[in-house]
């Protein structure tokens, strides 16, 4: 009888969801962390259930020959890029499964249509966006989870996570680990935005340390640091330092910005967002500018964008365009459509198909979205897209006034947030049955879910296309199309 602390040798045969390993013990399912397909890896069981297990890797006896050596010294404890020891075409074979699975066990289809995955040409330094956090105490690992060569053996042993260990040094900054939102993996690189990023990250907690600045605590609601928000447009190099403090204190941010600038002169701004709030979250309720105007402007296509240091805002530019080149080719776009946009953010699809079509509609409830939908439409010159305001199922139910302007949808694009839609959207959905829909999503388990209810009523499901936004990690964008029957 297998109970919880019992080790197991397993022998791992694939990938599941969440960057999971798997294997099966005496008939049981065991999901385990850190291990590879392929793997003949002793581990610890975590977590018993009636029909699965959870466990970790205590060693790994037979290393997978898709393993490969991890670029990050913190791989295995900060947790932002689980398959970073996972070769790079195993991953994107992985993650086209994910997409098949969810689609054949959750929507129930078969004789799937799924073109191969579009892989990143940048598998590292691909993001535009990074958030640290302050904080007083840190997360200690002694030593880091690495693979290391057992000298007395050919095995090859994982070394275990220290406790939790207080710092007495009162300011760190880095990313939580899984799981832990009061202390921080102090880090000093990563390798997701740039080695600029990297300057920044240094160089602002050297400034806190040099000016004994204190982090922000929320059971006392007092302190100062809160986050750095490091933002890079990859087409025009610009660069945006944003300081998110509990209060505005303008000598120290005029410091910072001269001090910055004159240690990391690929800076071109530099903001200060306040959040008073107890709410930890980066975004605030003013933003202070201290050098340039405020924005970095990034390129999608032939379309310019202004972004904000609240601005939400497409984190793999590069992949974003394969992306959205997927969409204009799934959209079958033809001069004379009329396109719906649902769940349109700051309206980058809309701008980016905008040439194509006679009018986009878009609809997003997020009122600071809408207003950056507008404002990179005039500035691209683009008169045919209309930004709605407004949750998607009331704006399609209660309050549908708006649609006595528009004619119907020929096309429905739906971009929507990872639980998927609205059972009442859907409703709507069938009930404007538009010729094509393109529907891009995050989770192709709630896209399944919500493509198998379109096709049961009207549509057919056409094709799938995967495409690999964030290399190193479990997360897959999908785009299907469907037509109606």
């Amino acid at each position: 009888m297998l109970k919880r602390g019992d080790e197991v040798q397993l022998e791992i045969t694939t990938a599941a969801f969440e960057g999971k390993a798997v294997a099966r013990h005496e008939g049981l399912v065991v999901f385990v962390e850190n291990a590879v397909p392929g793997d003949l890896v002793l581990a610890k069981l975590l977590k018993i259930k009636k029909s699965f297990a959870e466990a970790k890797v205590v060693l790994v006896e037979r290393p997978s020959p898709l393993r490969v050596e991890p670029r990050c010294k913190y791989f295995g404890v900060c947790g932002g890029c689980k398959w970073q020891h996972v070769d790079y075409q195993a991953q994107l074979r992985f993650k086209q499964q994910q997409v098949v699975d969810s689609f054949e066990r959750i929507g129930g289809f078969s004789n799937l249509n799924v073109l191969p995955i579009v892989g990143a040409d940048e598998i590292y330094f691909y993001r535009g966006k990074m958030e640290y956090s302050f904080a007083e105490k840190q997360w200690l690992t002694s030593p880091p989870i690495r693979l290391e060569k057992d000298k007395s053996s050919n095995e090859i042993s994982l070394e275990n996570i220290s406790s939790i260990v207080d710092s007495p040094s009162p300011i760190f900054l880095g990313l939580h680990v899984p799981q832990r939102y009061d202390k921080v993996l102090d880090i000093d690189e990563c390798h997701l935005q740039s080695v600029v990023s990297n300057q920044i990250l240094n160089f602002t907690r050297d400034f806190a340390h040099r000016n004994h600045l204190n982090v922000y605590d929320s059971d006392r609601n007092s302190g100062y640091l809160r986050f750095l928000v490091i933002r890079e447009s990859k087409k025009t190099k610009e660069v945006m330092a944003n300081l998110v403090t509990f209060e505005h204190r303008p000598d120290v941010m005029k410091q910072y910005a001269v001090e910055l600038k004159g240690n990391v002169e690929q800076v071109t701004t530099v903001v200060n967002t306040i959040n008073s709030k107890k709410a930890q979250i980066a975004f605030g309720e003013t933003e202070n500018v201290y050098l340039g105007n405020g924005w970095i402007h990034e390129r999608l296509g032939d379309h310019n964008f202004s972004v904000s240091a609240s601005s939400f805002f497409q984190t793999n530019v590069a992949q974003a365009e394969k992306l959205y080149g997927v969409v204009k080719e799934f959209g079958e776009f033809k001069s004379t459509d009329v396109v719906f946009d649902l769940y349109s953010g700051t309206g980058s699809i809309a701008i980016f198909i905008s040439d194509l079509v006679k009018e986009v509609v878009g609809i997003e409830s997020v009122e600071s979205a809408i207003h950056d939908a507008e404002k990179n439409a005039q500035s691209n010159n683009i008169t045919n897209c209309h930004f709605l305001l407004g949750d998607l199922k009331d704006r399609l139910t209660k309050d549908i006034s708006w649609m006595s302007s528009h004619p119907k949808p020929d096309v429905l694009i739906i971009d929507p947030p990872r639980n998927g839609m609205h059972p009442k959207v859907v409703e709507e959905i069938l009930g404007l049955a538009p010729e094509r829909i393109v529907y891009v999503s995050c989770n192709p388990a709630t896209q399944a879910r919500d493509v198998e209810l379109l096709c049961a009523e009207k549509y057919q499901l056409i094709k799938l296309q995967p495409v690999d936004m964030f290399p190193h990690t479990f997360h897959i964008e999908n785009v299907a199309l469907l037509h109606k029957r």
